[in-house]
Parts: C-alpha cells; sequence; structure tokens
C-alpha cells in the first residue's frame, strides 16, 4: 500500500509538471515571446543554452526548428496529462473511488512516460547541436547541479565560495 500510494504521490507530482509545461506552451503558441525570452519550451531550453554555454545564432536557430518539429508531438501529450490531473482532481474533492483512480494513475503513468521518452529524444537532437567543448560544459553544469541536490537533500546548504 505505501508502494501505492508513493507512486500516486509520484505521478501527481510528475503530472502537475506536466500541466505547468503544457500551459506554458499554450500560452506560447498565443504569442510565441523571442528566442531566449519567456518559459515556453523554445524560451527556456535555449535561453538556458545561450546563457550558460554561449550557442551560436545559427545553433539557435536550428534548435528552435526542433523545438518547433517536435511540438505537434508534445502538445497533445502534455494536454492529455493535463486533462488526467483535473480528472483526478475530481476524487480528491468529492467522492473517493480507488478503482477509477487507479485507472486513471494508470492511464497517467504511460502518458508519463511517453513524454519522458520524448523528452529524452528532444534534448538528444538538442545535445548534438552542440560543439564538444559546449557538451563539456553542459556536462559540468549537470555535474554541478547534481551535486548541489545532493547537499540539498542531505540537509547541507553548500557556502558561498563552493558555489
Amino acid at each position: 500500500m505505501k508502494s501505492f500510494s508513493f507512486r500516486l504521490i509520484v505521478a501527481a507530482l510528475a503530472v502537475t509538471l506536466g500541466a505547468a509545461l503544457a500551459q506554458s506552451q499554450s500560452a506560447d503558441t498565443q504569442a510565441a515571446p523571442p528566442p531566449g525570452r519567456g518559459f515556453g519550451p523554445a524560451g527556456h531550453m535555449i535561453g538556458f543554452y545561450s546563457k550558460v554555454l554561449g550557442i551560436t545564432d545559427d545553433q539557435k536557430a536550428e534548435m528552435k526548428s526542433v523545438l518547433q518539429k517536435e511540438q505537434p508531438t508534445m502538445k497533445p501529450l502534455m494536454q492529455q496529462a493535463r486533462q488526467l490531473d483535473q480528472q483526478l482532481k475530481q476524487y480528491e474533492e468529492g467522492t473517493f473511488d480507488q478503482a477509477k483512480v487507479q485507472a486513471l494513475v494508470s492511464q497517467q503513468s504511460q502518458t508519463l512516460v511517453q513524454l519522458k521518452v520524448e523528452e529524452a529524444r528532444i534534448h538528444n537532437e538538442l545535445y548534438q547541436l552542440l560543439t564538444p567543448d559546449q557538451q563539456a560544459k553542459l556536462k559540468d553544469f549537470e555535474a554541478n547541479r547534481q551535486a548541489r541536490m545532493q547537499q540539498h537533500m542531505q540537509g547541507n546548504t553548500p557556502s558561498s565560495d563552493e558555489e
């Protein structure tokens, strides 16, 4: 039972994240921010790569093209995740039906698996557009981020000279 509760919480958190991403993506289709601005997939990721890795204008254009190409695949998955989250909400606030909740969570987990697979594929496409130096910078950035997260999870806060 504890395992089911944990999976339910993880799935709910993942769907909440997916819903936030879907909401930001639907806002992007109405008025797309320029590359490097806004939270949408293109703006957020390209802005990060530009700031941290110093990507070129050509790389920005290629990345934007990849993200735009993948939007028709990602948008329905994010919408489905958001809809499932809304359906689950009715059981949190109304009458609880374990069988229906379990069926919704099962659907939700399948959607999240598809989302993560697509996300990994897209990140790989973007990674391939980076130069070897930029790839090394990204690996260093991620290693430092993981170390900070590990320290945070252990209750330690990094001192100012570690950052």
